[in-house]
């Protein structure tokens, strides 16, 4: 489907038109939060403003698309990950000296943008490729600037003639901005011969050369399933051209997210209660499904309920203090220390 609505591969006859799987859709649709400092989805900057005759002006691209917040909110966003910002920086820098060549008559090709973030869950990736897509909006390269995030459920069909016009349905609800596919190497079933994601994929390979103007696909997922997907699929590995890995975080690293996070929700830790959450980390990160960032969350989440039973419990009158200070036993009541070994 182009960006008209009409069929991505033109062959389709004017009728009715395969049936709308809208209804089946469960994946996300993400928009820049209209209250962030960026801002939501700006209009994208006028280039024209920023050359005259011979000569292009960086500074007033920066300026009148507000990139600059985009790159200043990921760093505040995300703790440490020094190589992934430095790689969306260098896209960012790509883009804007691109649209400038042009604007001043100097050929070159559209980059090309879609992308492989490959790490552990709860790294940073799908707020990266949110923020790639406002830096794409804004610099004219998307229409509309939102992602669409889906897994192989809601590209793959359960029968034959499924799998096509659902994963149309997925691009077209997609068109103008990212389309995410998380854990994205499932698509590719080899072992199953009646599995219909190759027939996903064939799709996907179509639209990312017909639907380069106005669509950029990541794919996510663990670096070594990634790479044997790209292996196996080497036409979908020749459409990617940026592979962006995501370290996992350090005790450190975790503990100042925790900070941030904590700090968002209006608590505070007592001196006592960020040695016990520093405690909780070293442990959780060496039992399983530990998740990074999600996983530091939830503690959090958890122990906002103990201290609020706590409180609860405790009865009389409360200061703002004792309101918004997070304490030892709110961590330490955590099932991670003991011998079950749960992650709660």
């Amino acid at each position: 489907m182009d960006t008209t609505g009409r069929p991505l591969d033109g062959s389709e006859k004017e009728d009715s038109g395969p049936p709308s799987y809208a209804d089946q859709f469960e994946g996300k649709v993400l928009r820049p939060d209209k209250g962030a400092k960026s801002g939501s989805a700006v209009e994208s900057v006028d280039f024209q403003e920023a050359v005259s005759g011979d000569e292009a002006d960086i500074e007033t691209v920066v300026r009148d698309s507000r990139v600059h917040e985009v790159l200043e909110e990921l760093d505040r966003e995300l703790v440490a990950l020094e190589p992934v910002k430095q790689r969306i920086r260098e896209v960012a820098a790509l883009l804007v000296i691109d649209r400038l060549r042009e604007e001043m008559g100097l050929g070159s090709e559209r980059p090309t943008l879609h992308m492989s973030l490959t790490g552990n869950p709860g790294t940073g990736k799908t707020t990266v490729a949110l923020r790639m897509a406002e830096i794409l909006h804004r610099l004219g390269y998307l229409e509309r600037g939102h992602l669409v995030s889906v897994t192989r459920d809601d590209l793959v069909g359960q029968y034959v003639g499924h799998t096509a016009p659902k994963t149309k349905d997925v691009v077209k609800r997609a068109l103008g901005g990212i389309l995410f596919i998380d854990e994205a190497y499932y698509l590719h079933r080899p072992q199953n011969e009646r599995d219909y994601g190759q027939e996903a994929i064939e799709v996907l390979l179509q639209v990312m050369e017909s639907e380069r103007q106005n669509l950029v696909v990541v794919m996510a997922g663990y670096a070594g399933p990634m790479e044997e997907f790209f292996q196996a699929n080497p036409g979908m590995g020749s459409r990617v051209a940026h592979h962006i890995a995501f370290p996992d975080y350090s005790a450190d690293e975790l503990l100042q997210i925790a900070r941030l996070m904590v700090g968002k929700q209006g608590y505070e830790l007592s001196e006592e209660g960020e040695h016990s959450l520093r405690e909780y980390i070293e442990a959780r990160v060496e039992q399983p499904r530990f998740a990074h960032g999600r996983s530091v969350r939830n503690a959090i989440e958890r122990a906002r309920m103990r201290q609020a039973t706590r409180l609860y419990d405790a009865g009389g009158k409360l200061t703002k203090e004792d309101l918004i200070t997070l304490e030892p036993d709110d961590f330490l009541q955590s099932s991670v220390f003991n011998d079950k070994g749960e992650n709660a």
